[in-house]
């Protein structure tokens, strides 16, 4: 569990809370699960939702932990991690601004993977309860709740169609393309570690640090610091062209 993580109650636009102007400011307020609330829905929330700052290989909940609450991404990756029978790590799935994550929360099931932070992350910690009250009154918010579940449906499906499967080279440049989506229009990706690579697409590390040298050489791939790259999205997109045709 992530510990001595700063918490900060979110209060509206218009409350002496020092959160709230930021909150009225939040780049991924259209697009988060209270998008769908009025002005009265909204009233009803934000003392009760907590702002949350995290650092990279930080983790936000456990494998088997409580879901007692959900978690809409701010800002950062988030990536979520199991282990196979034999001990194997596998990372699963990939999570980025605007998703929102901890699902399992509103079915009072355990969480089924380690969520741990990528990148510097900003998130807000929904309680569980709240939603169980609001979805009584509010059926925009159900509506949109289900839009969740099946976005989140969706990227696990992707994830097995493009990064489980297939060709290695295809894969990294899948996994590359998925990583630009993750990121705001013109800013560096989250560059994985090599060995998160191998435990993401099933592959040798030395595979891995093979198939980044090799972009770097393209031109396609170019190192701006520790963890991060920044990408050649229209060579990417015609690398992954040309792969397909192949």
């Amino acid at each position: 569990m992530a510990s001595r993580m700063a918490v900060m109650p979110i209060d509206r636009a218009g409350t002496r809370h020092p959160q709230a102007e930021a909150c009225a400011r939040c780049a991924v307020r259209s697009q988060s699960l209270f998008g769908a609330l009025d002005e009265a829905g909204l009233d009803r929330i934000h003392t009760r939702i907590e702002g949350l700052d995290m650092a990279p290989d930080e983790t936000l909940y456990a494998r088997g932990g409580d879901g007692s609450a959900l978690y809409t991404i701010r800002t950062g990756v988030v990536r979520f991690e199991r282990s196979t029978a034999r001990g194997d790590r596998r990372i699963v799935r990939l999570a980025g601004r605007g998703d929102l994550i901890g699902l399992e929360a509103l079915l009072q099931r355990p969480h089924a993977d380690d969520a741990i932070a990528c990148t510097p992350l900003q998130l807000c910690r929904i309680p569980r309860v709240l939603l169980d009250e609001l979805g009584q009154d509010e059926a925009a918010l159900t509506r949109a709740l289900m839009q969740r579940w099946q976005d989140a449906l969706d990227q696990s499906e992707a994830w097995v169609a493009d990064l489980a499967t297939g060709p290695a080279r295809r894969r990294v440049l899948r996994l590359l393309l998925r990583l630009t989506e993750l990121t705001e229009p013109g800013q560096p990706i989250w560059l994985p570690r090599r060995e998160d690579i191998g435990a993401m697409l099933d592959m040798a590390i030395e595979s891995a640090s093979r198939f980044v040298s090799q972009l770097r050489r393209e031109g396609l791939l170019s190192i701006t610091g520790p963890r991060s790259a920044r990408v050649d999205r229209v060579a990417l997109l015609q690398a992954i062209e040309a792969q397909d045709r192949s």
